[in-house]
């Protein structure tokens, strides 16, 4: 069995993840200095895998201006546009056209906005040995209640994919599907193409019941959907601090300060923050585990912790903010509760 391709499912707008998103689609935000999809297909690349397409339909051009311009990526990625919405079912078909598959190919499916620490290598060799026609990856929960559910049996083969229980009798594992997926040519072939479905509610329940095989690989590794603004602000810290590993990260800091940013004296900058290009930090200004995009700007004194302050935007000496979300060009004069977002273009101030 072949397994050098891979598929990035990027096609969201990000809608939970605003105002971060609203001028750039979420897999191409920049975590711990570089996009998650960078980290991806880096880890892709570590296993064997050289091709890999991007299945995407929002703002699509920030890809191909993307893969324009990195050179750090050892691997052929092309980017693959969906006229309309097709669901992670149909972009699965639809991306797999284009990479010419053999019959006894598989590829590795990944969900775009997923920071992973599993064991890849170990999902790939499961799935070759058990012969089986899918592997999915997954990790238990705490709170089962909140998700659809994935039991296995004693051989780790799926036994079916449940929704969300209504009732404590219903949740019968703590098992849940984490966004990585090995699938045969033979699987992709019976996803009708140009039909928008869900691989998760359509295709594998209808694979089930075709009595295709379906391996479950349970890894408890680090797993963090980057779904909101604050998991993405906590998902970057941990890649700085290598709380998760990526080949794109070579050794663990306490912050990721570019050389073309200015961190004035006694300042402290610690927590795994990242202080991108342009970006300025004040004297004795005290940042932890927060994101300064480019040629933003923290004033003398502040405090700032856990949030994210957009380009160009700018906060007032002297302010302490904590767990905030600032867009791109804000000027910020007060202090704001923590769990507030501002949108792009914003001024706050003391009337």
């Amino acid at each position: 069995m072949k397994l050098t391709k891979a598929i990035l499912l990027v096609g969201g707008e990000g809608t939970r993840l605003r105002p971060l998103t609203l001028n750039q689609p979420k897999p191409m935000l920049p975590v711990a200095g570089l996009p998650i999809t960078a980290h991806q297909i880096a880890k892709l690349v570590s296993v064997g895998v050289n091709e890999v397409v991007l299945a995407t339909s929002y703002q699509a051009a920030v890809f191909s201006k993307w893969l324009a311009t990195q050179d750090y990526l050892d691997a052929n990625i092309s980017v693959v546009v969906e006229e309309n919405p097709l669901g992670t079912g149909g972009a699965i078909r639809n991306a797999a056209d284009y990479l010419n598959l053999d019959e006894d190919e598989s590829v590795v499916v990944l969900n775009g906005d997923v920071l992973s620490g599993h064991n890849l290598a170990n999902q790939i060799t499961q799935f070759k040995s058990s012969g089986w026609s899918a592997s999915i990856h997954l990790v238990t929960v705490t709170n089962p209640a909140a998700f659809g559910l994935v039991p296995t049996d004693k051989d780790a083969r799926v036994l079916a994919f449940l929704e969300k229980p209504t009732s404590p009798e219903q949740i019968i594992t703590n098992q849940i599907n984490a966004g990585c997926y090995l699938l045969s040519n033979q699987v992709i072939r019976q996803i009708a193409p140009g039909t928008p479905c869900s691989v998760e509610r359509d295709v594998f329940p209808k694979l089930l019941q075709s009595n295709f095989a379906i391996a479950g690989y349970l890894d408890d590794s680090y797993f963090l959907d980057l779904g909101t603004p604050y998991s993405y602000i906590q998902g970057s810290a941990d890649l700085v601090q290598q709380n998760v590993y990526s080949p794109l990260i070579e050794f663990k800091q306490e912050a990721l300060i570019h050389p073309d940013a200015k961190v004035a004296e006694g300042a402290v900058v610690y927590g795994g923050s990242v202080v991108a290009a342009g970006a300025e930090v004040g004297k004795d200004a005290v940042i932890s585990g927060s994101v300064l995009e480019n040629n933003s700007k923290v004033g003398d004194g502040v405090q700032l912790f856990d949030s994210y302050l957009g380009k160009n935007s700018r906060i007032e000496n002297q302010l302490s903010l904590t767990r905030v979300v600032i867009g791109d060009d804000c000027l910020i004069k007060v202090e704001i509760p923590p769990g507030v977002r501002v949108w792009p273009n914003v001024t706050l101030v003391i009337e």
